[in-house]
């Protein structure tokens, strides 16, 4: 499956500049589309790079692309070493990175180590070889329990609903902790880890800048298959044999080209993610704390808080987020201030933070009908578990129905009424956007921390509001109902000029509304 690469020269950048970036998540079928097939495409985000490179970000990440039945929308791969026809070829990915590059735009891309789709060649040989087979051992497949195997293996159910096993014609039964075309690699295999490996080499020697890996934790499963216990390992979810595999992945991306880095897609405590983040693994890891805490300060400082430390421990920063293509948009879950509030907040603190295409123009959840789903979650459960299509409509460029400036044809999956009204374009030129408030944002966090002080001291505050302190700057988050003086917030004595705000200050720049939060320069030992 390797093809030979076309490398493209990586932009200069200080050692470890990840830790600290703001990353840009494209999902590739909705972010823009180049030839009027209603998805989107590698040429449309070429097209757009300067639309990212204007928002002031440091790097975008990419969902899948590579070849792929579109299952479950690229995340059952095909072919980890190429790219699929919906999407372009590698003729155009290389273009996209060339011009990343030029624009000073890192690339990170998705990788699905997990599992592969079931016509992967792999799997169609598992599928023809005999019980006990090489090409078998590459997937979980074992016999059934009951009489004449008829039972599967193990209770273990998919992440999608059901059972987490599918019966083969022979009677044999394989593993997929997500849809049953997606069968579950077996990390015990050689083969597996050496194709990943060369899989890593192909993509660091075109030039990308990183990774995200998904469902990180996944790969290491109970050699004995076991099942759920309450007090023991789980069989499936953050084993601790898949920490040697992430060392292994460590190896391959240190020999193949300094600063290369992977973020984990990991759910769970922060000691259980932050440990994926370790300097001799991936790197880093996301802090996803912050997408179910509570509207309340307390919850908010102690999810943070909680972040910080289990990311100190293991001598990391997090990789903060509020949204992605797999949860509901945050301006529908929190309300537009809030979510604004929230963004300034999160992108004040130490290490990265991963912004999703569409939250900075504020779109929110869409409600998309049953008869339009296109998410596998809910077509296979009727709905049981909830359609993610509502934070994948394709993005507004322009106010001109219906593609909106994503499509001369027809999207993909429908848009509502009115969501012209959220284009990009007139967001640009309106500074009370929330495209101009995260633009102005990201450019002063750039300025305010640009010598990385990583130390964040707690200030006291009135209830509901949380203000801390990180080097020369204030930072405050009112999450109470009732808006406060700027001087009942910040330490007597201080003098600071403004920075940033999520929202307008009332009563002539001196209140702090709910819902708001403000970043403030008290000069000492600033940037």
């Amino acid at each position: 499956m390797t093809r030979a690469a076309t490398p493209a020269a990586p932009r200069s950048r200080p050692p470890g500049w990840w830790r600290r970036a703001v990353v840009y998540q494209v999902y590739v079928r909705s972010f823009a589309d180049s030839d009027g097939d209603g998805v989107g495409d590698l040429a449309g985000v070429t097209a757009h790079l300067d639309a990212v490179a204007r928002l002031g970000v440091d790097a975008l990440w990419l969902t899948p692309f590579y070849p792929s039945p579109q299952a479950d929308h690229g995340y059952d791969v095909a072919d980890h070493r190429g790219v699929d026809p919906l999407f372009g070829d590698l003729a155009a990915f290389d273009a996209l990175l060339a011009r990343a590059h030029a624009l000073g735009l890192g690339v990170v891309v998705d990788l699905v180590p997990n599992h592969v789709s079931s016509e992967h060649p792999w799997f169609r040989a598992a599928v023809a070889a005999p019980p006990g087979s090489p090409a078998r051992r590459r997937f979980h497949v074992r016999p059934g329990r009951g009489p004449g195997g008829e039972l599967p293996p193990t209770g273990w159910t998919s992440m999608f609903g059901g059972p987490a096993w599918t019966r083969l014609p022979d009677g044999e039964w394989y593993l997929h902790l997500f849809a049953p075309e997606q069968p579950d690699l077996n990390w015990a295999d050689d083969d597996v880890r050496s194709d990943f490996a060369a899989t890593l080499r192909f993509w660091a020697a075109r030039g990308v800048d990183g990774f995200r890996v998904d469902v990180a934790g996944g790969l290491a499963k109970d050699p004995a298959y076991g099942e759920v216990r309450r007090g023991a390992p789980h069989p499936h979810w953050d084993r601790p044999e898949v920490h040697r595999i992430y060392r292994s992945w460590r190896d391959v991306l240190d020999a193949a080209r300094p600063d290369l880095f992977a973020v984990a897609e990991a759910w769970g405590p922060p000691d259980r993610t932050a440990a994926f983040a370790r300097a001799d693994e991936l790197g880093q890891a996301f802090a996803f704390s912050l997408l179910g805490a509570p509207w309340s300060a307390a919850a908010i400082r102690r999810a943070v808080t909680t972040q910080l430390d289990a990311h100190g421990r293991v001598g990391a920063l997090p990789a903060w987020v509020l949204g992605n293509h797999d949860s509901t948009r945050v301006a529908t879950g929190r309300g537009r201030a809030a979510a604004l509030a929230l963004h300034l907040f999160l992108l004040a603190l130490p290490g990265a933070f991963y912004l999703y295409a569409g939250d900075e123009l504020g779109l929110p959840q869409v409600a998309v009908a049953p008869a339009d789903w296109q998410d596998p979650q809910a077509v296979r459960t009727h709905g049981r578990l909830p359609s993610r299509d509502g934070a994948r409509i394709p993005l507004p460029w322009t106010d001109d129905a219906p593609g909106h400036g994503f499509t001369a044809g027809r999207p993909w999956l429908p848009t509502p009424p009115g969501w012209g009204a959220r284009a990009r374009d007139a967001q640009e030129a309106d500074p009370g956007s929330p495209w101009g408030v995260l633009h102005r944002a990201i450019a002063a966090r750039r300025a305010l921390w640009s010598a990385a002080d990583d130390a964040v001291q707690w200030l006291p505050s009135p209830p509901g509001t949380l203000v801390l302190r990180r080097a020369g700057v204030l930072v405050v988050l009112n999450a109470s109902a009732r808006a406060w003086a700027l001087a009942r917030l910040l330490p007597a004595g201080t003098g600071a000029v403004l920075a940033a705000a999520s929202g307008p200050l009332g009563a002539d720049g001196a209140t702090v509304p709910p819902a708001t939060a403000v970043w403030l320069d008290a000069g000492a030992g600033a940037g």
